[in-house]
Parts: C-alpha cells; sequence; structure tokens
C-alpha cells in the first residue's frame, strides 16, 4: 500500500514538471535574490540599532566591570541577531541552485519535510532575535546607569 493517493502523485508530477521550467526556474532564482536582499537590509538595520542605542559613545570612560558587561551583552546580542537572521533567510530559502530530483512520492516527501523543517528553524530564529534584542536593551541600560567618569 503506498502512502500517497494516484491524485497526489498525479498532482506533484504535475508540479515537478512545472517546477523544471525555465520561466519557474527564473522565478525561483528571483526570490532567493529577494530574500537575501532582505537579509542584508535586516542586518543593516540590527547593526545600526546595535550602534545608535547602546548608550555611551566612549566605554572606556565606564569602569571595568560594568565595561565589559555591556562589550559581553552587545557582542552576545550581534551574535543572536546574526544567527536568527541567517536562520530565517535559511528557512525560507534553501542553497542557491539546489536541485530537486524527479518523482511524485519524493516531492511529496520532501515539502512534508520541508514545512517541518521551516517551522522549527523559525522557532528557533524568533527566540534567538527576542534574546538578542533583550541583550541590546541591557546594554544599553548598564551604560545609562554606570556612565562612568564624565
Amino acid at each position: 500500500m503506498n502512502e500517497f493517493t494516484d491524485e497526489e502523485l498525479r498532482n506533484a508530477d504535475d508540479r515537478v514538471l512545472a517546477m523544471a521550467t525555465p520561466p519557474e526556474q527564473l522565478r525561483a532564482a528571483l526570490q532567493q535574490a529577494e530574500g537575501y536582499r532582505n537579509f542584508l537590509t535586516t542586518l543593516t538595520g540590527l547593526l545600526t540599532v546595535v550602534f545608535v542605542l547602546k548608550g555611551q559613545e566612549n566605554l572606556s570612560k565606564m569602569t571595568t566591570g560594568p565595561r565589559w558587561w555591556v562589550i559581553g551583552l552587545l557582542a552576545g546580542a550581534f551574535l543572536l541577531l546574526l544567527a536568527a537572521s541567517w536562520l530565517m533567510v535559511s528557512a525560507v530559502h534553501e542553497r542557491p541552485g539546489r536541485k530537486l530530483p524527479s518523482g511524485a512520492e519524493y516531492l511529496l516527501r520532501y515539502e512534508r519535510q520541508r514545512a517541518k523543517s521551516v517551522r522549527r528553524t523559525t522557532g528557533w530564529a524568533r527566540w534567538m532575535g527576542l534574546a538578542g534584542v533583550l541583550a541590546v536593551s541591557a546594554a544599553s541600560l548598564v551604560t545609562w546607569i554606570f556612565p562612568g567618569k564624565s
């Protein structure tokens, strides 16, 4: 007994053939390019937020403890936000140029697995983004609470 109905297999065969046409290949490539563009735009915005909202311009005026807290929080936030952005790009767009083998059953299994993967990756990225934003906020608060010498 097959896990897919004949209609599902026929529909998947039709989709595989449609995905292989040059117009569909172009559309997919353009969508991937748009995703990477959005990623770079997001990353630029995140960097701007980190550097604009961090508080003091010169951390060397702060005492040693708070200064290292701010540096650690900003570095951690940057890494978290970078990883979250990359996870979102990976969730939406796979490796450029990846080819799917033909076959209705393969396509149906792939679609199921890909949907699970996108949901899982998006969940991780959401939490990492939240933690990154909270870390930037905490670093800003530290610079305001412990401004150091004038």
